[in-house]
Formats: C-alpha cells, structure tokens, sequence
C-alpha cells in the first residue's frame, strides 16, 4: 500500500489558486460593460500570475515525497565493468545504467550477459559473480520480467547475494533470451508502472547491441572466484 503524503493538500494549493484566479479574472471580464486600459493591464497581470500559480502546482505534483520505508543501501559505490568488453559495449552500458540511476529509485545494477556479469554499478555487493537462482532461471527461460516489490519477503532472495545485502525491491528484466538486467532500490514497492515500461525499453535497446558483439562477450573471461 503506497504511504500517504502529508503535504498533498500543500502541493495542491497553486493548483486551486491559480485556477480560481484565471476565473475569477475572466467572469469579471465578462460583467465589465466597459473595459479600460487600466484594467486591461491588471487583467494580463492577473493572468500571468494565475498561469505561474498553475504551472508550479503542476511542477510541485512531479516531486515524489521520500517514503518513510527509504533505507540507505549497505556497500560501496563504484562502476566496474568485464574486462576486455569492447568499447562500443561498456558505452552502451554506461549509457543505460546511468539513465536508471538518474531517472528511477534504482541505486544497484548488475547486467548479467551469457553466464557473465558485464556490469555493476551504483551501490556494489559484496559479491560479483552471478550465480543464478530459480528467480533468475526462471526470467532465463520465460523471458519475462520479475518484479520482487519487497525483497525480504520472498524466500528466493537468497539468491541475490551479489546485490547489496539491504535491497528493498527487485526487478529482473530479461535482456533478450541470452541475459537478465538485475536492478535494486532502496525503497520497497517503489517503482511504477511507468518505470517497468522504460526499464523495458532500455533492456530492449541493450539486447540489440549486445546480440552484435555476442562472439566477443562470449570470449570473455570470467572471473575466477577466491577460494
């Protein structure tokens, strides 16, 4: 359940006023018999100011109120990439990643390609190998989306260790029917609708150019985990 905001009436407030004024300013137009230059002048006052009342309200109802639930991620931020990834990749990748980070409550990403991680950043786990699970096997294979809205409350979250270790919720997007891009926020059930469809497209526009440089992602080496 999304949590209440209590400065919604208070984000509302240029909204009313300034759709109450450009009203107002228009019956009295309407009732003027004679309109004189003076008033003609207070009327475009009025109605710019009504107009900037109004966009203001509009811009105030895009701010999205931190929720109580926000936590701050466990781990260090950095940006690592596969080596030998070719440079027409890691760009592409950098790209992508740095559009979540800047435009959804993504704080860790991780770009799972062909049995190897060709990315991470954000807030980095401790981990960074991939080893996947039944959630992560199941995006694989069905090449649907996996959305977690509250990562501690599925049993399956053990499989996300290479995530920082307080992640609230999950997507996995499936990259193609070769790889999954894996993306935590540190809010639970926090992104919409509207972000599940951009995280869509940007998976989408990443398989086309990962299936092109696939023999050389597939030439990678992995990296061998420490005993």
């Amino acid at each position: 359940m999304a949590k209440s905001d209590p400065n919604r009436v208070l984000r509302l407030m240029p909204l009313f006023a300034g759709g109450l004024g450009g009203t107002l300013l228009l019956l009295n137009r309407l009732t003027t018999p004679q309109l004189l230059d003076s008033q003609a002048r207070s009327d475009a006052l009025g109605v710019i100011l009504s107009a900037v009342l109004i966009l203001i309200g509009l811009i105030w109802q895009q701010i999205k109120p931190r929720s109580p639930d926000a936590v701050t991620l466990i781990g260090e931020e950095g940006l690592e990439f596969a080596s030998g990834l070719p440079d027409v990749v890691a760009t592409e990748l950098a790209w992508a990643s740095h559009l979540l980070l800047t435009n959804t409550v993504t704080r860790s990403i991780v770009v799972y390609y062909q049995d190897k991680v060709l990315l991470r950043r954000g807030v980095l786990g401790k981990k960074d190998r991939v080893r996947p699970g039944a959630i992560l096997q199941r995006v694989l294979e069905t090449q649907k989306p996996v959305y977690l809205v509250e990562l501690k409350m599925y049993p399956g979250r053990i499989e996300f260790d290479y995530l920082p270790e307080n992640s609230q919720g999950v997507i996995c997007q499936p990259i193609g029917d070769r790889g999954v891009l894996i993306l935590a926020a540190n809010v639970p059930r926090s992104y919409t609708k509207q972000d599940e469809n951009w995280i869509e497209g940007i998976a989408d526009k990443l398989a086309e150019t990962l299936s092109r440089y696939q023999n050389e992602i597939v030439s990678l080496e992995v990296k061998s985990e420490p005993e």
